[in-house]
């Protein structure tokens, strides 16, 4: 598991991209150099928060084991282990999936 090996600062999220379909309703396949980079994902590790101005940590919204949305230019690409995963802030966090 990622999280027992690698822990994000502050507050830093690790997201594994979760890759959307290859072909489409009609059942064209659809080539991986015209595929958009999915914007769902899921959390892998978080930090453990950012400090506020008196000097608390303030604790992150997101948990590992969350589905989330992220803007499409979110985040540092980094690859760990093998695994292709990126780094944001939450705030690059526009929602929780339920």
């Amino acid at each position: 598991m990622i999280s027992t090996i690698f822990r994000p600062l502050h507050d830093r999220v690790v997201v594994r991209r979760i890759e959307a379909d290859a072909k489409t309703k009609g059942g064209i396949i659809i080539p991986d150099t015209a595929k958009e980079k999915p914007q769902e994902g899921e959390v892998v590790a978080v930090g453990p928060g950012a400090r506020d101005d008196a000097g608390q940590i303030q604790p992150l919204e997101v948990k590992a084991g969350d589905r989330i949305l992220f803007g499409k230019w979110s985040g540092t690409e980094i690859k760990f282990n093998g695994e292709d995963l990126l780094i944001m802030k939450e705030a690059d966090v526009m929602g929780v999936v339920a």
